[in-house]
């Protein structure tokens, strides 16, 4: 929701730049004054040459409610409707014909706030015909004495069933606990720091079961350190927002992130914010890629046949590649309690795009358009 949220003092204004999502611990000890509604549509579609994949359309919406003086309540619920063609696993070998799921989540959490601090507890789940998903968390914020330094805490466990109608597995599960350390430092009236650490580890079945060749680790260590800095630029109003997110598992999969958004207000009560991000990553140490085995073919990898019970997997989303990412977002404030806002953005991956080494050939690339359009409205 990119709606501003309470200041941490008049003074620093400017600093908290209307960030949702970049300092809203830092924001966020007292309870909304307003409740607020956000009703949002998604639509994703992805591509690949001479095959159009994917269309996802996700409705979704959600409410922030303060309940007295000290608490606030938040939710939100969606539906994702995915069609089309299944995944390929490499650019000509494709796991099946046509597919269509349907998939329903709702997302809820209780805060209790004080002067300084807050603690929440929060419940998700979703459900779609092969896989459910249940997570509580525990989320803390403390905030020091002059507001300028926000410390945040978190604690989640995810427990996921999978039951594919192919019957490769039945009842299988994996379980995720998640741990989260950040803190929010305003350095100046226009600039405020942020630095998250976030440690996941989970157990269980993470193969692909609608790939016959998809055998992949029962664990998965991941970690990522998060830093976003946002500065105001008071002569135009704009706000400048740069974010690297660093990332690494035990799989060998080593990612990082570069984004960057200027927002712009306009007259009229008009917001333009364009948007860039690269994305660029290292194949999982058991992915193969498109080179077959010489006497059984595609899509059989090179020694299958002496060692059938290795670790490995086709999915081109563990391959070495690249990505970019352009947006813009259009908002409109109608009056003190109406927002309307539309985005558009386009992604495309290839593995030549990898940064840091060299990028898994022989891949078609992926090309995705994503657009939201939201309505948000205080109450």
């Amino acid at each position: 929701m990119d709606t501003p949220r309470p200041p941490i003092a008049p003074a620093l204004l400017a600093a908290a730049l209307a960030l949702p999502g970049v300092c809203p611990q830092a924001a966020a000890q007292a309870p909304p004054e307003r409740a607020q509604l956000d009703v949002r549509w998604l639509r994703y579609m992805d591509s690949q040459p001479g095959l159009k994949r994917i269309r996802v359309d996700t409705p979704s919406i959600g409410l922030r409610v303060p309940v007295g003086d000290r608490w606030s309540f938040e939710g939100v619920t969606s539906y994702d409707a995915v069609s089309g063609a299944s995944p390929r696993w490499h650019s000509s070998i494709s796991g099946a014909s046509r597919m269509h799921d349907e998939r329903t989540a709702g997302d809820v959490r209780v805060t209790r706030h004080w002067d300084r601090a807050t603690l929440s507890v929060g419940g998700a789940y979703s459900s779609e015909h092969d896989y459910v998903s249940r997570a509580l968390s525990l989320r803390a914020s403390v905030a020091s004495a002059d507001n300028n330094r926000t410390w945040s805490f978190g604690l989640g466990r995810a427990d996921d069933r999978i039951d594919p109608v192919n019957r490769v597995v039945i009842d299988e599960r994996r379980r995720t606990t998640d741990l989260l350390l950040g803190v929010t430092q305003v350095l100046t009236p226009v600039d405020i720091v942020q630095l998250n650490v976030t440690h996941a580890r989970g157990e269980g079945y993470y193969s692909d079961p609608y790939k016959s060749l998809d055998k992949r680790p029962r664990e998965r260590v991941q970690t990522a350190v998060l830093l976003r800095w946002n500065h105001h630029f008071q002569g135009p109003g704009a706000t400048m927002r740069l974010g690297w997110r660093a990332y690494t598992d035990s799989w060998d999969v080593r990612s990082n992130t570069l984004t960057g958004e200027w927002v712009q207000p306009l007259a009229g009560g008009w917001t333009l914010t364009p948007s860039l991000r690269y994305y660029t990553q290292s194949a999982a140490n058991f992915f193969y890629g498109p080179t077959y085995d010489p006497t059984l073919g595609e899509p059989f990898p090179v020694g299958y046949i002496t060692d059938m019970g290795a670790l490995r997997s086709p999915d081109a989303r563990l391959s070495a590649f690249g990505a970019a990412t352009v947006g813009m977002r259009v908002a409109k404030a109608i009056d003190r309690s109406n927002l309307v806002d539309f985005k558009v953005e386009y992604y495309e991956q290839r593995g030549e795009w990898r940064v840091g080494g060299p990028g898994t050939g022989g891949l078609a690339p992926l090309r995705a358009t994503i657009m939201q359009v939201g309505l948000t409205h205080l109450f």
